[in-house]
């Protein structure tokens, strides 16, 4: 049975930014049972407006008789922190002033992210978790947390994600952030402000998500008389309307800051040192036609992981085909799963 549960951290909690937060709570679901010797957990880390029910999202990828199938296998997935789905985020009440923290929530790295979800694993008594599998942002918080705690996990999957956030993907989050400053309820403090601006920010973000082939395939015109009120235009409108029925503009915000800051060289020497650190036997994979996450992304991570194998998925659908290609991705998984796995040894780097 799925299971919702709230994992309360009532601790100061220092973020990389300087910052702290007076504690913080995750929400997170478990999904199957945890086995004698605890080396049957699957943990997942959701993309940016994802949640902690990973069938939402990936349901053909889990599930009874699915890759991962909660018959045999223990399936942890938590709400990022900063998140909106039961975790601690902007519109969390800050226990300091017993008001919502909305523009004075502290800026929050992928690196926080990782330390706030080992934390999760630590209470619930994984010593280390078989598969670490994250698609996009959640590939880039599955990435840190190998480098973090490296033998905590034992295979790593990253999919249509990076080492190290590009010029390209934080204009394009920059220009989502500005769509975003011109609501002119973007200042307020209040549940729903900037969320017309949210809604032209998820417009601007599916042009990445997607590509030229993907919209003149899925919203050609039926009629050639057609003058307005385009397939494409109603779209778009569409998907902004959507998100902002389940989403908040200071999330959106603040996890796209969060994507902008990924570098897992800080402080590390650079990337390559970095990537290094992963103990796991690591799948990386990449969309061939991602605009967002494009595949020398994923060669670059694939290459300086120690034995890392990848995989490239073939799809018209852009960054999206990291959902919708789950009959490859499942075969890619299965691939992977089945080999035997080489211990490596950590040799920690510090600089």
């Amino acid at each position: 049975m799925l299971k919702g549960r709230v994992f309360e951290y009532n601790f100061e909690f220092p973020l990389e930014s300087g910052q702290t937060l007076p504690g913080f709570q995750l929400f997170y679901t478990t999904w199957g049972t945890l086995n004698q010797d605890k080396s049957n957990v699957i943990w997942v880390c959701h993309a940016l407006t994802g949640n902690a029910f990973v069938k939402d999202w990936w349901g053909e990828l889990f599930g009874e008789g699915k890759t991962f199938d909660p018959a045999t296998h223990f399936i942890v997935c938590a709400n990022t922190l900063g998140g909106c789905y039961g975790s601690t985020g902007p519109l969390s009440l800050n226990p300091d002033t017993g008001k919502p923290y909305y523009h004075t929530f502290p800026q929050l790295t992928n690196r926080d992210v990782a330390r706030a979800f080992d934390y999760l694993r630590e209470e619930l008594g994984i010593d280390q978790i078989d598969v670490l599998l994250g698609g996009s942002l959640g590939g880039q918080h599955a990435l840190e947390w190998s480098i973090i705690r490296p033998e905590a996990v034992r295979r790593l999957v990253q999919v249509a994600s990076n080492a190290q956030q590009t010029p390209w993907g934080i204009a394009l989050n920059e220009s989502q952030r500005m769509a975003i400053e011109q609501d002119v309820t973007w200042q307020l403090n209040t549940d729903d402000a900037g969320l017309n601006g949210m809604k032209t920010a998820r417009s601007i973000a599916l042009l990445s998500y997607r590509n030229y082939q993907a919209y003149n395939g899925g919203q050609q015109e039926n009629s050639l008389e057609k003058l307005n009120h385009f397939r494409a235009a109603t779209y778009q409108q569409y998907q902004g309307e959507k998100l902002a029925n389940r989403f908040n503009a200071f999330t959106y915000w603040h996890l796209t800051k969060m994507m902008d800051s990924h570098h897992v060289g800080r402080g590390r020497g650079g990337v390559e040192n970095a990537l290094r650190q992963v103990l796991a036997e690591t799948l990386v994979i990449g969309v061939d036609s991602d605009l967002l996450f494009p595949l020398p992304e994923q060669r670059l991570v694939a290459r300086h992981i120690p034995n890392a194998t990848f995989q490239v998925i073939r799809s018209g659908f852009g960054h999206d085909g990291f959902l919708l290609e789950a009959g490859q991705l499942q075969e890619a998984l299965e691939t992977f799963l089945k080999k035997k796995p080489q211990r490596k040894t950590w040799i920690p780097t510090v600089f």
